[in-house]
């Protein structure tokens, strides 16, 4: 799977969850999920189940925490799809 498809495929995870407009439009792997794109903490757990039933994985909890940015969970979903 591609970079730009994992990137779509968040990019439309996310969407629902975004309370920010400009955060959606700049959307890159430094786009933080709390502070540019105001996604509550509450939210970032469902955001992060889509993903796990989008790309057909687990993220264990230390993952989960480790996920800030596009780019964390982009390299997570990377790092998961290869090793499963």
């Amino acid at each position: 799977m591609s970079e730009k498809e994992i990137m779509d495929r968040l990019k439309s995870i996310v969407k629902p969850y975004a309370q920010r407009q400009e955060g959606l439009d700049n959307f890159e792997e430094s786009t933080d999920f709390i502070n540019d794109l105001e996604i509550n903490s509450a939210n970032l757990v469902d955001v992060v189940l889509d993903v796990e039933d989008e790309f057909n994985i687990e993220i264990d909890n230390d993952s989960m925490e480790g996920m800030l940015t596009v780019g964390d969970a982009k390299s997570i979903i990377q790092n998961k799809l290869k090793h499963p």
